[in-house]
């Protein structure tokens, strides 16, 4: 008869060091691969505003050199904003592209959801969110004290400026940035820490510039002229200076 090797399987000591091996590995491995997803999700944040700030340009150059309002409310109660316009339809709310996207032909807007903001409140009529304008100093709105938004030619140091960037406050969403004090253009306004940035990736926050560019900031100040700002959240200088056209 043929001579036949004589098998055995593994024995539970031996599953047991595999298993913990395993487990080992699986721990090593689990927080370089989360670094790993958020760095992807700051690259495509930031990928995200370049757009954001390519489509102002196209806007700009269709309008005269301005910038978009940031916001106004029309006689029939829709309300217009530089990423959706809200209008009531079929007694519901429902949004379409606002005023920064009809010249660019509207497509893409999901550029607007930064893929690392959760929102705490979601249900809201606008499908993508996460990103903010600055209102203080360029797109101001209807009820700002200077309601008009100014023209790209006024801004003196664009690579420098902040013209969109990652927007959230205390209580959720953020699309109207604002500067830490109050400026020329919303000398009323006594709500500044609902206009800050998140400092989501990574403790870094995005930001576009109204040269084009855009870059992540570790930079993080949160003095401000009135209430505190919320966790994780904070300004992109002590003062008015990384808002200011004309600083």
């Amino acid at each position: 008869m043929p001579n036949r090797k004589a098998t055995h399987g593994f024995t539970l000591v031996e599953l047991l060091v595999v298993i913990g091996i395993i487990a080992l590995l699986v721990a090593i491995l689990m927080p370089a691969l989360s670094v790993a997803r958020e760095e992807a999700r700051a690259v495509k944040c930031l990928s995200n505003l370049r757009q954001i700030v390519m489509a102002t340009s196209i806007y700009c150059d269709a309008n005269h050199g301005t910038y978009p309002i940031a916001y106004y409310t029309g006689a029939d109660g829709t309300f217009y904003s530089w990423d959706f316009t809200t209008a009531i339809v079929g007694g519901k709310p429902t949004s379409v592209p606002g005023l920064l996207w009809p010249v660019t032909g509207g497509g893409g807007l999901e550029v607007q959801q930064c893929p690392s903001y959760e929102d705490p409140s979601p249900g809201g009529s606008d499908p993508y969110t996460g990103y903010n304008y600055n209102t203080s100093f360029i797109g101001h709105g209807q009820f700002e004290t200077i309601p008009a938004p100014i023209k790209a030619q006024q801004v003196r140091h664009p690579s420098t400026v902040a013209l969109f960037g990652d927007g959230e406050y205390y209580a959720g969403p953020d699309k109207y940035m604002r500067s830490p004090f109050p400026c020329d253009g919303d000398v009323y306004f006594t709500s500044r820490s609902a206009g800050t940035q998140a400092y989501r990736h990574r403790r870094r926050t995005n930001v576009a510039y109204c040269d084009g560019h855009a870059a992540g900031v570790t930079d993080r100040f949160t003095t401000t002229s009135d209430r505190p700002v919320g966790p994780g959240t904070g300004f992109l200088s002590i003062d008015n200076s990384a808002y200011d056209p004309g600083g």
